[in-house]
């Protein structure tokens, strides 16, 4: 087959590919990604690039707005390359490095957990300095069984074993070091394994990796593992984001291309051996000083890592391969780390339930609480826990992806470049905004998506049914090719050159997605017989959620109406709870149970979801009376504030 050179713009890096292969693989391939939310079916148009030379079949252009083919673009999924091509990749289209949340809130557990302390680390790797006794010829024993009897003695390992890489170094390590050895040893079950060992006193203390593979962005931490101390942190998008913005659309393209597990799998790993390659330079480390990996993800994203299918997460009844994975050496992955170091994952409770809330419940550990709590995870999907020390339930609600950008028009991940924060004078529809990265807007984030819909309600710009009023005193307000819309920024000001608008397909997609959330509340409490004021506290968790403001998320109807003190924002509760296991054996056991304790509700089962969720379809919802702060706001502009007298 025929192979040919793709050059892109501007960075006039050359790639060269087999024909047949499309842009977007071809910019992944020169390691330049390329913005995807549909995964490769040309649906969402946000992989545009500008063919500068070469040819491009004229009935492949997918869902591209009009003036963007006009000047010359083309999706990237789409076109095929079938000779030599120039291409450019707009700043608008490229995936760039996310607003990521590195950590937890907490630098220590919670203070009502007492299970696990600082003072009390155990561990899944430890250095052990020890003297060996040299042999002499009347005492016969053999390098390793020397190795491992002063090990159990001193040490009181049991159950000890070695790798043959480690074996291997053994002979001239012990004689090196005139008997003297500094021993690694890691230990995730009943037997310790002996991974390295070096001659003498090691200078250098053990370390471990503890890694949060989100569906949109990936985190890890480099920490000592003996007193528990975060050394560095470095966090980036998953690769795998070329593939598709969601689970559902990376499955797809696992199942329709013939190697498509293969190139998922690669790229979460390449994205993790990234972020493990720079904590290791930075802080001056050879690959093989980091001696142990936990890694949090949920259901779909475990299953890609270890390359196992997850065909049948998608189909109902929706069963996974597995909830809980095999640990397993770090070269079986290829992982870049030490090669006999274990790789451990957190245990998943349903198909879209992963490790991830397994470990954001270790966390928080309000499983030790009496305390009714309500957990959250909102990402690219909402994960849900209600439930105390006593029991724990659980559901996934599909509403995340439009909190992330994908299937709104302007929407973008948050990266440099997307609207934060908004404000819309009342009068004048003049709109306020803040950006990330401080540079011209590009797109608008999350975050930014909940303040546009509480302010245009509270504007009049839009109805509680989402609706963009017909308003002709503003130009903002117009009627667009995809139907009416209001501008949030104007093309001068933009960094695309392109208006920033919202529509209203973008606003019901955004009303479905909080409806998802609120309506998975209400049958979790209705499934327990249970009402919204029997919560004691309301825990927010994940990067989106990090950034969520909570009376603007009460106003849309995407939180139930509590008061504000009972929310507390937890942050990546996913790396702090893989940290935990990182640092204690004992964890992993924890981990497993509350996995083991919680009952998943399936959403589609019944009738219940489905009506809260038509329910929820506005703003803040139909019964105005589950929202009583903001019917209360409603009477006091209907009838006016009440008096000094107190009526």
């Amino acid at each position: 087959m025929e192979s040919y050179t793709v050059t892109i713009l501007p960075e006039n890096r050359k790639v060269r590919v087999v024909e047949g292969t499309n842009l977007m693989l071809a910019a992944f391939k020169a390691e330049l990604n390329i913005d995807s939310s549909c995964g490769g079916q040309g649906t969402c148009g946000k992989c545009a690039v500008k063919v500068i030379s070469g040819s491009v079949e004229d009935d492949v252009d997918g869902s591209l707005p009009q003036e963007l083919k006009d000047e010359g673009y083309v999706l990237a999924c789409l076109v095929k390359v079938t000779g030599n091509m120039i291409i450019e990749i707009p700043q608008f289209s490229r995936l760039t490095k996310h607003k990521v949340l590195l950590t937890g809130k907490h630098t220590k557990y919670s203070k009502e957990n007492d299970y696990f302390t600082w003072n009390k680390m155990d561990p899944l790797t430890k250095k052990a300095f020890i003297k060996l006794k040299a042999p002499e010829l009347y005492d016969g024993l053999n390098d390793l069984d020397r190795l491992k009897s002063v090990l159990m003695k001193e040490k009181n390992y049991k159950n000890l074993k070695i790798s043959l890489e480690c074996l291997g170094k053994l002979p001239n390590v012990v004689r090196n070091g005139t008997w003297e050895v500094t021993a690694t040893i890691t230990q995730t079950g009943k037997t310790a394994e002996i991974i390295d060992v070096e001659p003498g006193r090691s200078k250098i203390p053990a370390y471990g990796i503890a890694v949060d593979i989100g569906t949109t962005t990936v985190v890890a931490l480099l920490i000592e593992l003996e007193h528990g101390k975060v050394i560095d942190k470095e966090g980036t998008y998953n690769k795998q984001s070329a593939y598709g913005s969601d689970i559902i659309s990376r499955i797809v393209y696992t199942d329709e291309n013939e190697n498509g597990l293969s190139l998922l799998q690669n790229a979460v790993i390449g994205t993790i051996n990234e972020l493990v390659d720079k904590l290791a330079i930075r802080n001056n480390l050879k690959s093989i000083d980091i001696s142990t990996m936990v890694c949090a993800g949920n259901t779909v994203m475990t299953h890609f890592l270890m390359k196992v299918p997850a065909t049948y997460l998608r189909l109902e009844p929706y069963i996974p391969a597995a909830t809980k994975f095999p640990t397993v050496k770090a070269k079986e992955i290829n992982i870049n780390i030490n090669p006999a170091a274990n790789v451990v994952t957190l245990p998943s409770v349903a198909s879209y339930v992963g490790g991830d809330i397994s470990a954001g419940v270790l966390a928080t550990m309000f499983t030790h609480s009496d305390k009714l709590t309500l957990f959250i995870d909102i990402g690219t999907n909402g994960e849900l826990v209600l439930g105390n020390s006593n029991w724990l339930v659980t559901c996934s609600c599909s509403a995340g992806p439009a909190f992330e950008g994908s299937g709104i028009t302007c929407g973008m991940r948050a990266m440099d470049g997307a609207i934060k924060w908004i404000e819309i004078d009342r009068d004048s529809f003049e709109v306020k905004f803040e950006v990330i990265g401080n540079v011209n807007p590009m797109g608008i984030c999350g975050s930014g998506l909940i303040y546009s819909l509480s302010e245009m309600m509270r504007a009049g710009v839009i109805d509680r049914a989402g609706k963009i009023f017909d308003n002709k005193t503003t130009n903002r307000v117009r009627i667009g090719s995809e139907g009416t819309e209001f501008v949030l920024v104007f093309a001068d000001e933009s960094g695309t050159g392109y208006d920033i608008v919202l529509t209203d397909g973008d606003i019901k997609n955004l009303l479905r997605a909080k409806a998802s959330i609120f309506a998975g509340i209400r049958t979790m409490l209705q499934q327990m017989n249970l009402d919204v004021n029997d919560v004691s506290r309301v825990y927010i968790a994940g990067g989106f959620g990090n950034y969520m403001n909570i009376v603007d998320s009460i106003s849309i109807g995407l939180l139930p109406d509590l008061p504000v003190e009972k929310f507390e924002y937890v942050g990546n509760s996913c790396i702090q709870g893989a940290m935990i296991g990182l640092l204690h054996k004992e964890a992993l056991k924890e981990v497993q149970k509350i996995a083991d304790k919680m009952t998943y509700i399936e959403l589609s089962i019944g009738n219940t979801f489905m009506e809260e969720f038509i329910s929820a379809l506005f703003i803040p919802h139909t019964d105005i009376e589950l929202f009583p702060s903001i019917a209360r706001k409603e009477k006091e502009l209907v009838y006016g504030s009440t008096n000094s007298s107190g009526r």
